[in-house]
């Protein structure tokens, strides 16, 4: 699968304080996930579905996230010297992921700004958005069919997730009314972590967007919202008034790696599926929620 008027964008300048002291000299997007940072899983999701041009959107002190991407020729020649060419590949891999291209994005203003500092590289053309702190599972594709909904429609799609009442709090949700396919929706109105009461569903935004380039004249004049910042619901919500939006309802794996309790979970979820480590860490496993 080729999308080539596709390009992604990952915002990836957040400070990560909810995991203090470990994000105090390291990106949050860059802690490990077994074996890869985060962020490397949601560029080979994008890269799985046929994008190869990406947007990495930085902070300060973020320049592990390109040092990442970047090839590192004294390791290199060192694997190469020992004939070490399993971990020589897993090196080279990320390197050769797809054309990956940064940008900063200045005063911390939210994520609205920064996908607004995209729009010089996207130009105007229909652009990803995949934020760098969640982790869709490579099983349970997503934004391939986004973006076959973009391209049928012409519409902004969102991805949208059924949550628990009880946590509609963190999340921008969607007022939707059904189409005639059971998985995807219209919205019709967009509100960003309201109240459990003034909550108009349970399906929540989460962190998935194939955007018309029309939320950037949005956004140029949105004010800020909750939190002080330029809040892309906002743009969004405007979007679904005037133009239209769609929103693919996902089933499957996602991982919130912000969150603690979500980021050891991915660990553990992933690491027990994989053939070279599930067999001897499966049973341990067991033994200890036995204790539990």
């Amino acid at each position: 699968m080729t999308s080539p008027r596709i390009k992604a964008v990952i915002p990836a300048a957040g400070l990560g304080t909810r995991f203090l002291p470990a994000t105090k000299a390291m990106p949050k997007e860059m802690l490990p996930v077994v074996d890869k940072p985060a962020i490397q899983y949601v560029v080979e999701e994008a890269v799985g579905a046929g994008i190869d041009d990406i947007l990495i959107i930085l902070g300060r002190n973020k320049n592990n996230i390109s040092n990442h991407f970047d090839s590192v020729p004294e390791l290199e020649n060192t694997l190469r010297g020992k004939g070490d060419h399993e971990k020589l590949a897993r090196v080279q891999a990320s390197t050769e992921l797809a054309d990956i291209h940064f940008v900063r994005q200045g005063e911390p203003k939210g994520l609205g700004h920064a996908v607004l500092r995209a729009k010089n590289h996207v130009g105007d053309a229909t652009f990803a958005v995949l934020l760098g702190d969640d982790l869709i599972d490579e099983r349970d594709p997503l934004l391939t069919t986004m973006i076959a909904e973009n391209a049928r429609t012409g519409l902004t799609v969102i991805a949208l997730m059924e949550v628990d009442p009880e946590h509609i709090h963190l999340y921008g949700v969607a007022e939707v009314e059904p189409t005639d396919n059971p998985d995807v929706v219209r919205v019709k109105g967009l509100v960003e972590k309201p109240k459990r009461e003034d909550a108009p569903s349970n399906y929540a935004v989460i962190g998935r967007y194939v955007l018309t380039p029309q939320v950037f004249d949005i956004l140029a004049r949105t004010a800020p919202g909750k939190g002080g910042e330029i809040q892309l619901t906002d743009a969004l919500q405007e979007l679904a008034v005037t133009d239209g939006v769609l929103g693919v309802v996902f089933h499957g794996r996602r991982y919130d790696t912000g969150d603690k309790v979500d980021y050891i979970k991915a660990i553990v979820q992933l690491a027990s599926d994989r053939e070279d480590l599930g067999p001897a860490l499966r049973p341990w496993l067991q033994e200890f929620a036995a204790q539990l």
